[in-house]
């Protein structure tokens, strides 16, 4: 009887831990203040072109693999605070990752840093939802060997 109770509490255990980490809503499982903007507002923004930056913070590889919006700033996201000096306060900005986590956290960031953060996107979500405005990047060709 005491396997069998022990058996049901390592399962009971095993499953609710599963449960709790699954998150069915496609949002991250942490809340952040930074909403996330839908395909529709991701294009208003982009034909502003002067109102808006575009800050994609992934690395070079998930450019190059997932594409991102045109004309974009790329710093990835454990370099953001180092470098927010370089990011100017006078135009709206959007923060981009694959499925927007980092982006909200990345909002969430430069909000507090006074910032005015419209809002995060995913590039793959984006797309996934009809969005057309990802661009593929182009790996570039390997150098010459000298």
């Amino acid at each position: 009887m005491k396997k069998l109770t022990l058996a049901f509490g390592v399962f009971v255990a095993f499953f609710a831990s599963l449960a709790m980490a699954q998150n069915n809503s496609g949002k991250p499982a942490v809340k952040y203040k930074t909403p996330e903007l839908t395909v529709a507002q991701v294009d208003q923004w982009l034909a502003k072109p002067d109102q808006v930056l575009v800050i994609d913070i992934r690395r070079p590889d998930e450019l190059i693999t997932f594409g991102s919006f045109p004309v974009f700033l790329n710093v990835q996201f454990a370099d953001l605070e180092k470098n927010i000096a370089y990011i100017p306060k006078d135009r709206s900005i959007i923060t981009v990752s694959n499925h927007a986590n980092r982006a909200f956290a990345a909002g969430d960031l430069l909000s507090s840093k006074g910032y005015k953060v419209i809002g995060a996107a995913g590039s793959e979500n984006y797309e996934q939802q009809g969005g057309k405005a990802v661009t593929k990047i182009q790996k570039p060709a390997p150098k010459p060997a000298q």
